[in-house]
C-alpha cells in the first residue's frame, strides 16, 4: 500500500498515474475517489487510503459520482505479481468466484478458502467475496446505463443471487437506486462507462469505454494483432487510424463478439460486446482488457527503461507501447505451436464451433483443445484438456513454463512466447531474439516489443517439430 505522504501528494496533484493503483476516501463525506478526481482536495487528516475499490466499499464508503472510481484501470500490480495474491486477483477478475465460489477459487490456487481470504484481506483490504461483489456492482451499473434490460434481468445478468441483494448493493455503493442510476445515464449526467441504450442482443450490443492509464500506442497494438489474424475468429476492418478489431469469444455461458476501435479517446478505448448471455459481461471485459494490455503502467516501464541508451530513444518514439496478451490462453498456445495464421484458420474451419450466424468475417469460435485431433498438436491439446497444463489467469507462470518445455513440439521460443502472451508475463526474454539485459527486469517483455517495433528482428515463424 502506498504511503500517506505520497498518496496525498497524488491526490493534491490529481495525478492520473495513480488511478487504480490506490483509492482515497474522505471520512467527512463518506465518499471514495480515484486520485485524479476533480473535486476540491480534502484536508489530509480526513483522507483514508485503500488498495482496491472493494476495500473502500467494505470500509463503508460509496463511489464518487464525478470521477467514477470503480471504472478505472485495474492495478498493474496484479499483472506483475506471480504470487498467490496476484493469481487470485486475476482469477477473480475473470469471474471465477461468481461461477465457482470461493471454494473453486481456492482449489484453483491450491490453498484453503481460509488461507486465500486471509492473504487477500491482508494485502488488498478485502476478501474474495467483497472483491467479486464490487465487480458485480460495476457490471450492473454498465448494464443499467447501456442496455434496456429490466432491473430484475440486470440483477441476475450481473451475477447477483437475488433482486434484494442487488438493490441493497447498488444503494450502498452508489447511493442511488438502480432506477435512479439508469435515469441519470439517460439524462446525460453519468460520466464513466456509458453509451446509448441498446436492446440486449441487438446489433449494437453493449457499448463500453475501456479505461487505460498513461499514453497508449493503439497503432502498435493494432499492427501487432493484424500481423497474426486468424480467419474466422478475427478480423480488422477500416483504414489505418480508424480500424476496428473484431473477434469471437468463447465464454462460460455462450459465444460472444468483441469490437475495439483503434481511434482512442482521452483515457479509454471504445468497445462493443455482443453476448449470447449477459452474465458473461465481466468475463468478456476482462479478457478484452488482457488482450489489449489495458491495466499496464507505462509510467513504470518508462521510468525503468528510458535511461537505457538502446531503449531510451525507442520509448520516446513509441510512448505507451503495450505487450498484448490473449483473449483465450489455450487458443494462443495452439496458435503459437502452429506458428501460421492460415493453418490456424483451417483448424478453425475443421474443428471450431460455428456461430449461430456469421458476423461479417467472423464465423466460428476457436476449437476447444479436446476437439482438436491433430497429431502434431496432440501433446499440447491433451495436456490442456486434462488440466496437466494450466494457462488460465491463476496459473503459476513458472510451473506452466516447465510443463510447456516438457511437451514434444514446444521449443524454448514457443514456450516463452506463450508465457509472454497467454500468461501476461511482463518479464520474458526469448531465445534467438535481440539480447535482453537483466537491467531491464521486470519489464523485458516491453523491451522486446520496443525492439520488435523498431524492426530489430521480426518474430520468426517456427517449423513445428514432432517426436
Amino acid at each position: 500500500m502506498i504511503d500517506e505522504e505520497t498518496g496525498y501528494a497524488a491526490v493534491r496533484g490529481r495525478d492520473a498515474r495513480f488511478d487504480g493503483v490506490f483509492f482515497f476516501a474522505v471520512a467527512t463525506t463518506g465518499i471514495y475517489c480515484r486520485p485524479s478526481c476533480p473535486a476540491v482536495t480534502p484536508k489530509q487528516r480526513n483522507v483514508r487510503y485503500y488498495p482496491t475499490a472493494a476495500a473502500a466499499q467494505s470500509g463503508g464508503f460509496r463511489a464518487c459520482r464525478r470521477c467514477r472510481p470503480d471504472a478505472v484501470p485495474g492495478s498493474p500490480e496484479w499483472n506483475v505479481r506471480a504470487d498467490v495474491v496476484g493469481r487470485a486477483m486475476r482469477l477473480i477478475g475473470d469471474g471465477v468466484v461468481d461461477r465457482e465460489g470461493v471454494a473453486g477459487l481456492a482449489d484453483r490456487l491450491g490453498y484453503s478458502s481460509r488461507q486465500v481470504h486471509r492473504q487477500l484481506t491482508a494485502e488488498v483490504g478485502a476478501g474474495p467475496v467483497a472483491l467479486a461483489r464490487a465487480q458485480r456492482a460495476l457490471a450492473a451499473r454498465v448494464l443499467l446505463q447501456t442496455t434496456a434490460l429490466s432491473v430484475t434481468d440486470t440483477a441476475f445478468a450481473a451475477g447477483f443471487a437475488s433482486v434484494r441483494q442487488f438493490n441493497d448493493t447498488i444503494r450502498e455503493i452508489y447511493a442511488r437506486t438502480p432506477s435512479e442510476l439508469r435515469a441519470a445515464a439517460r439524462a446525460g449526467t453519468a460520466t464513466a462507462t456509458t453509451g446509448r441504450a441498446a436492446e440486449p442482443g441487438s446489433a449494437s450490443g453493449v457499448p463500453l469505454r475501456l479505461a487505460y492509464r498513461g499514453p497508449y500506442d493503439t497503432r502498435g497494438v493494432f499492427d501487432f494483432l493484424h500481423a497474426d489474424l486468424v480467419p474466422g475468429i478475427e478480423e480488422i476492418t477500416g483504414p489505418p487510424g480508424r480500424r476496428t478489431y473484431r473477434r469471437t469469444l468463447r465464454l462460460p455461458h455462450g459465444p460472444g463478439v468483441a469490437e475495439v476501435d483503434e481511434r482512442r479517446r482521452a483515457g479509454w478505448l471504445d468497445c462493443r460486446l455482443r453476448l449470447a448471455d449477459l452474465r458473461d459481461l465481466t468475463t468478456a471485459v476482462q479478457r478484452v482488457r488482457r488482450l489489449f494490455d489495458l491495466d499496464a503502467d507505462p509510467y513504470a516501464v518508462a521510468d525503468s527503461l528510458s535511461g537505457d541508451p538502446i531503449l531510451g530513444p525507442l520509448i520516446a518514439a513509441r510512448p505507451g507501447l503495450r505487450s498484448p496478451g490473449a483473449a483465450d490462453p489455450d487458443e494462443l498456445a495452439v496458435r503459437a505451436v502452429l506458428a501460421d495464421p492460415a493453418a490456424a484458420g483451417e483448424l478453425v474451419t475443421a474443428c471450431g464451433d460455428p456461430l449461430p450466424a456469421p458476423d461479417g468475417g467472423l464465423t466460428h469460435l476457436f476449437p476447444e483443445p479436446a476437439r482438436i485431433d491433430d497429431p502434431a498438436l496432440r501433446p499440447l491439446t491433451t495436456a490442456l484438456a486434462a488440466g496437466t497444463l494450466r494457462l488460465d489467469p491463476g496459473a503459476d507462470r513458472d510451473e506452466a513454463g516447465r510443463a510447456l518445455l516438457a511437451l514434444p513440439g514446444v521449443d524454448a521460443w514457443t514456450a516463452g512466447y506463450i508465457r509472454l502472451r497467454a500468461l501476461g508475463d511482463p518479464d520474458v526474454a526469448l531465445p534467438n531474439e535481440p539480447p535482453l539485459s537483466d537491467a531491464w527486469r521486470p519489464w523485458r517483455s516491453y523491451a522486446l516489443h520496443h525492439l520488435w517495433a523498431a524492426g530489430h528482428r521480426a518474430r520468426p515463424r517456427l517449423e513445428m517439430t514432432t517426436t
